[in-house]
This record gives structure tokens, C-alpha cells and sequence, in this order.
């Protein structure tokens, strides 16, 4: 493998150093990130000084949320941030989200409703939200999200700056009732949390999460505010802001507790849709960025691209292993094993490593990460081969996919009962 002669050999070698090159280059530009940065911050339940405060509306879009969304609106009523108001959007829902938000609108006079007659997708109810509040500054999160009552302070706190157009938080997984569940908390710091710290540090971030981001106002109206027809609307605004010249940010201390997949076919859909989605802004958003102002772009491009070459280079090697396996196959093209041998030992040191400076940079906001740490071994069996599945699924879905088709919701899979 160190000095490939033939294409299967080739082929297995950019499998196996693609991604212990980006596993480093992400652990450097996180350590990076938190000894510039992070490091000097407080902590999460300490309120970062504010010059003022500014009005904030948190627009909560809500479909079939009957089951999470009183718990939800209840903890942004126990915000700290003073000067608040919460506009939650029912969007069609077919349960008993409309009643629930009714009664919530009794009991909080801060809480105003707006209710759609039919689904029209997550990006059509944030529009209409934000066309409903005066507020300049924008906190989104989901239906069934808790947001942490420090966590507006703490996105606001970065608007000081007058080119920051918007401020990803920093989800926590709180569904750990089964082993996906247990990986995804270990995925969400060592590959979600040091990803968008080290792209921080190297330019722009891929993108701000949907499930807990602050938007300036004047910056979403610059660039359209949400696109309706885009799978992960999350990305295309993050996109369309950077590629404007915003200034996207990443703050680790604004928390928020998120339900995740843990059955394989729930996170089968939600990695298919993240995807095609993120295919989507890719072809929607290329065109400009040769340009030289756009070259704090060419990273993330970079890295999302041969990410996609990567999927489709596993899934090469897989096929020929298995046409191998039953018909043969000539030397040159020929991989006769996917079992690991030193690489293997390599590739799963390295994924534990990556993991331990994940759960390390993030244990000073959420404590008792590392119970989770061993289970991580099983990380790249299971989540590699879904990402390069879905990936190779989701590029062709994007490219034949109608422009200008409504992106709708659809219920998902959001786990078995929380287990924080």
C-alpha cells in the first residue's frame, strides 16, 4: 500500500490516507481554535458581558411536534436573555401541535403562533416567522429541541461584530438509549464539533445547524432569507451568506439538547437527505466560487468534494472485492480483502484519538463524555459505510432533482426516551 503498482492498489490507498489526513488536519485546526479561542471563554452557564440587548425573537417551526413541543417552549421561557420573544410556526401539522401551542400561548404572553393550513416545508415556516417580528437578531431551533437558558447570551454575544451574519450553536445529542445513539454522541463532538472548529480556523464553516442558529436580519434579507426548494436549508442560507461575505461563526457554549435517530432506518433517511441536500447547494453555488473573493470557500468546497469522490472510490473497492469474491478479477484492478489488517489498527488508533480530542475540547460544556468514549471503536464500521452509501445514493438524487420542487417535512426518527 505504500508504493501502489496497480489500480486496486491505488484505489485502496486514498480509501485508507483520505481519511487519516482529514482525521489530523481537523484535530489541528480544532486544538488550534481552542487555544486562540475557546480557551479564553467562560462557561456555558456564565452569561458573557453585553453592551445591550438587543430584541431577539427564537422562531420555533413546528410539524407533528405534539409530543416535544410543550417541554420545548418551556425552556426558552426559562431563558436569561431579557429582551425575548418566541414565534412558533405550526406548519400543517396532522396531531395535536396546534392545540398544544394554543395552550402554551395562554400561559406565555411572549409566545405568539403562527399556524399554516398546510405543510409547506421547514424554510417556508422560518420565512414566515420572520416576517412577523421586528427583532434584528434571529434564533432558530427545532420543535423538539431544548434550547439551554444561557445559550441566546452567548449567540448574541458575537453580532458585536458588524460582519457577523450569523453564529452556529452547539448541539447535544440527548437520545443515548442504544449504541447508535451512544455513537452519535461521541460523533457530534469528535467529528460535527471539531469540524466546525477547525473550518473556523481555516476559513468558512460548511455549515450553521439547523437545530440552533442566530441570524442577523439585515443579512438573511441581503441574501433572500430561506430557499423553500432546498433539502437542508441549513447549508443553502449558510452558503449563500458566506459566498456574500458574511461571517459565519461556531460558538461551543450556546447548547442545545437535540433527539437524533437510533434505528438504521431513521438515520439511513436523515444522512440520505443531509446528502442530497448538501449535493444540492453544491451545484447551486459553484459557479462563482473561482473567483479569488471567494477563496475562504475553496476549503469547505474542497473537502466536501473529495469527501463525495472518496464515497464513491469505497464504494469501488467494495464492488470489486465482491466481483473478485465470485467471478475473479485481473491482478492490475483486483482488491482481494476489506479486511483490516495494520491499516486497519491505524485507521481505528487515529479514530480513537480524534474522538478523545472531540470529548476533551468539549467536556468543559458537557460533562461525563468520556463514558461514552470506547463505544466509538465501532464509529467508522458503521457510520462510514452509511455515509458512503447515502452519499453515492444522495449525488445522482441531487443532479435529477427538480429545481424549484418544495422541500416538505417529514416526521422523523428522533429515538427512544432521552437518557441524560
Amino acid at each position: 500500500m505504500m508504493n501502489p503498482s496497480t489500480f486496486g492498489e491505488a484505489l485502496m490507498a486514498f480509501v485508507f490516507y483520505y481519511p487519516l489526513f482529514m482525521a489530523y488536519l481537523w484535530m489541528a485546526g480544532a486544538l488550534y481554535y481552542w487555544f486562540h479561542y475557546e480557551r479564553r471563554s467562560g462557561k456555558p452557564d456564565e452569561l458573557p458581558e453585553l453592551d445591550e440587548y438587543p430584541a431577539v425573537a427564537v422562531i420555533v417551526p413546528c410539524h407533528n411536534e405534539e409530543a416535544h413541543v410543550v417541554e420545548t417552549i418551556e425552556w426558552l421561557m426559562a431563558s436569561k436573555y431579557p429582551d425575548l420573544e418566541v414565534v412558533a410556526v405550526d406548519d400543517g401539522s396532522t396531531d395535536g401541535t396546534a392545540a398544544a401551542l394554543r395552550e402554551l400561548a395562554e400561559r406565555f404572553p411572549r409566545l405568539r403562533v403562527i399556524q399554516l393550513a398546510h405543510n409547506q416545508g421547514k424554510a417556508a415556516a422560518l420565512n414566515a416567522a420572520a416576517t412577523m417580528t421586528r427583532a434584528e437578531f434571529l434564533v432558530c431551533i427545532d420543535g423538539d429541541a431544548l434550547l439551554d437558558p444561557a445559550a441566546v447570551h452567548w449567540l448574541i454575544w458575537h453580532f458585536r461584530s458588524p460582519r457577523v451574519g450569523a453564529v452556529t450553536g452547539n448541539p447535544r445529542v440527548r437520545t443515548r438509549s442504544t449504541l447508535l445513539g451512544r455513537l452519535q454522541v461521541g460523533e457530534f463532538s469528535s467529528i460535527i464539533g471539531l469540524i466546525k472548529r477547525a473550518q473556523r480556523t481555516y476559513g468558512r464553516v460548511f455549515t450553521v445547524s439547523g437545530v440552533v442558529s442566530a441570524f442577523r436580519r439585515r443579512a438573511l434579507h441581503e441574501v433572500g432569507y430561506w430557499s423553500t426548494d432546498m433539502l437542508t436549508e441549513d447549508v443553502d442560507v449558510s452558503w449563500k451568506l458566506q459566498t456574500r461575505r458574511w461571517d459565519v461563526r461556531f460558538e461551543p457554549n450556546a447548547l442545545c439538547w437535540i433527539l437524533m435517530p437510533e434505528t438504521f432506518r431513521g438515520l439511513w433517511r436523515q444522512r440520505l437527505r443531509w446528502a442530497t441536500g448538501g449535493m444540492q447547494v453544491l451545484i447551486a453555488n459553484w459557479h462563482g466560487l473561482h473567483a479569488w473573493n471567494m477563496r475562504r470557500m475553496w476549503p469547505v468546497f474542497t473537502e466536501f468534494v473529495i469527501s463525495a469522490v472518496w464515497a464513491y472510490a469505497m464504494m469501488g473497492v467494495i464492488v470489486l472485492w465482491l466481483l473478485g469474491t465470485v467471478l475473479g478479477m485481473p491482478v492490475p484492478i483486483e482488491v482481494p480483502t476489506l479486511l483490516p489488517n495494520w491499516n486497519g489498527v491505524v485507521v481505528g488508533t487515529t479514530c480513537l484519538l480524534q474522538v478523545a480530542t472531540g470529548m476533551l475540547l468539549d467536556s468543559r460544556v458537557e460533562k461525563g463524555l468520556f463514558k461514552h468514549y470506547f463505544w466509538m471503536i465501532w464509529y467508522p464500521l458503521a457510520f462510514w459505510l452509511i455515509n458512503v452509501f447515502t452519499t453515492v445514493v444522495g449525488v445522482p438524487r441531487a443532479l435529477l432533482r427538480s429545481r424549484g420542487e418544495r422541500a416538505r417535512w417529514k416526521s422523523p426518527d428522533r429515538g427512544l426516551l432521552p437518557d441524560r
